[in-house]
């Protein structure tokens, strides 16, 4: 299917490049996390054979336990030049729920092993959940990284902030084949900025006040639809605009589960989607 609809495969090793240049080249990024055992034998061989690039992210913590890749296992993939070894941290816990020292005890003790059993650490950064908050993703920032990348679902493009970037997450939950093909209609959804900007919430703030700012260039983005899932059910945001560019999206309860979701759809022609997610992430009391 991605043959078919001429999506590239980027190598990560050009992802900046990527982003900026041949915009009209729709292009894919495939990444995966943890670093099963299952991976290697199953999926690993398959994208060998067709020197598929992509990132995998591993924990160091689980390397070499049960169900897990070692490292000689990783090592042997690293080696290939469409091959990138990413960072999950060392622990995998919700990290977005730690203190400061905690995560930096956390993520530098990932860093010296990535040292250690590869000879450096990665700059791709993968949020365990993909949970984050303003103090985790200043503490990815300072520690090095140069990306990291969340589960909220949207398409990158060059306007994304570098430690936000969103994939969309194909698993045994959402892996259908007609999820697949929509997914690989989506288009970046450009926009400015999101407030609020801490994607970590608590019961003070819960329902987040949501806007976001586009760019002034989109067309016919009074076409927009959003659904969020307050109160554990999917419904129709209720959307009103101040001027042509800014969003306010008001929420009618609080997000109730761990993860709180609002995704943002604009068609555009050949039935082609902008894709815009949000994650926000609910404190405990």
């Amino acid at each position: 299917m991605i043959k078919e609809s001429d999506i590239k495969f980027i190598n990560p090793s050009n992802f900046e490049e990527e982003l900026v240049n041949n915009k009209k080249q729709r292009k894919l990024l495939l990444t995966i996390d943890d670093g099963y055992q299952s991976f290697y034998e199953k999926a690993w061989p398959i994208l060998k054979d067709f020197k598929i690039p992509f990132i995998l992210f591993i924990s160091t913590r689980e390397v070499g336990k049960s169900g897990y890749m070692s490292w000689e296992n990783i090592r042997e993939i690293e080696k290939y030049d469409f091959v990138e070894i990413g960072n999950h941290s060392h622990t995998h816990e919700y990290l977005i729920d730690f203190t400061n020292e905690e995560i930096r005890k956390d993520l530098t003790n990932s860093i010296n092993i990535f040292k250690k059993e590869l000879g450096k650490n990665s700059n791709f950064f993968s949020y365990p959940f993909g949970e984050y908050s303003t103090d985790l993703k200043k503490i990815v920032i300072d520690l090095g990284f140069k990306y990291a990348f969340g589960q909220h679902s949207g398409v990158v493009d060059e306007t994304k902030n570098y430690f936000e970037m969103p994939r969309f997450p194909i698993n045994e939950k959402y892996g259908e084949t007609k999820r697949f093909k929509t997914i690989l209609k989506t288009l970046p959804f450009p926009f400015k900025s999101i407030q609020p900007e801490n994607r970590y919430i608590s019961d003070v703030n819960n329902p987040p006040e949501v806007r976001i700012e586009f760019y002034e260039n989109l067309k016919n983005l009074n076409n927009i639809n959003c659904f969020s899932n307050e109160e554990d059910k999917w419904r129709a945001s209720k959307i009103n605009f101040e001027g042509k560019f800014n969003l306010n999206i008001t929420l009618e309860g609080k997000f109730v589960t761990e993860r709180g979701r609002i995704n943002c759809s604009l068609r555009e022609s050949n039935n082609f989607y902008r894709w815009l997610g949000i994650q926000f992430v609910v404190k405990e009391n």
